[in-house]
């Protein structure tokens, strides 16, 4: 036995337009246009099962951003009256509309600041610091790093991923840029 009938989705020119142009712009996230498929297609009044399959997602996914477009529907109303000289204002409204919520977890250990920080003294070396060694380890870069109270605590593994996500990669010893 089928549920009820889901809210249908009423979609002002503007927004249409809107919505399409995220679908076609080579610069939206994968998401961002997944999102504004399916309120482009709960438009054409589908239930959230028939929007489910003509879009292969999952029925909640579905269920999920049409309440959050319905839920929002002042907000893009007010948004659409403030936008009459400029899409700018809906474009960011209709986008902040169909964007994930933050997400849950423990915040970030170390601060972008405490990062360059570290990646900064990879570039210095080692002698100069009074290390004696001719080429930094993470243990050494991790070492100096709490010595300098650039952070608390820090170990060599982490050390290596900031170098490793920077461009830089240790090899026989040596800092050296990837080119």
């Amino acid at each position: 036995m089928p549920g009820p009938r889901p809210q249908l989705i009423v979609l002002t020119d503007r927004q249409r337009e809107m919505l399409v142009h995220l679908t076609r712009c080579t610069n939206s996230t994968q998401g961002l246009v997944r999102r504004a498929r399916i309120v482009l297609t709960a438009a054409e009044d589908l239930n959230n099962e028939q929007l489910a399959r003509e879009l292969g997602i999952d029925r909640q996914t579905a269920r999920l951003w049409r309440g959050k477009w319905l839920a929002a529907k002042e907000r893009l109303e007010e948004a659409e009256e403030e936008a009459s000289s400029s899409e700018k204002v809906l474009r960011e409204c209709i986008e902040d509309v169909l964007s994930d919520a933050p997400r849950g977890g423990t915040p970030a250990t170390f601060t972008p600041e405490q990062i360059c920080r570290i990646v900064a003294l990879a570039l210095e070396e080692p002698g100069d610091c009074g290390r004696p060694v001719t080429h930094w380890t993470n243990a050494e870069l991790a070492d100096e790093a709490v010595k300098r109270d650039i952070v608390q605590s820090i170990s060599p593994r982490s050390v290596g991923r900031f170098l490793g996500r920077g461009g830089f990669e240790a090899a026989s010893g040596t800092l050296l840029a990837q080119q």
